[in-house]
């Protein structure tokens, strides 16, 4: 992953989340790295995404794939699929 990742939430995709909250995907985190974000949905597909983020395995995140957003902890980054 490159190091000119950016972690900031831009306000449009803030406003996308609010205006698609349908659209946010329940999984877990496989792995988090240097290379990115490994996720399995609850649904068992695989989810490969840049993010800059610590994860352990297991922690339940979710993300939003209209947006390309990742929601840790109550905390949202911006992150790309792969």
């Amino acid at each position: 992953m490159s190091d000119n990742v950016i972690r900031e939430v831009l306000p449009m995709q803030r406003a996308v989340v609010s205006a698609w909250p349908s659209a946010w995907i329940d999984a877990l985190a496989m792995c988090a790295d240097a290379d990115g974000v490994a996720l399995v949905t609850l649904a068992g597909e695989r989810i490969l995404l840049d993010a800059r983020v610590r994860l352990g395995a297991g922690e339940p995140v979710a993300f939003h794939p209209v947006a390309e957003v990742l929601a840790v902890g109550g905390e949202l980054i911006r992150a790309r699929r792969r």
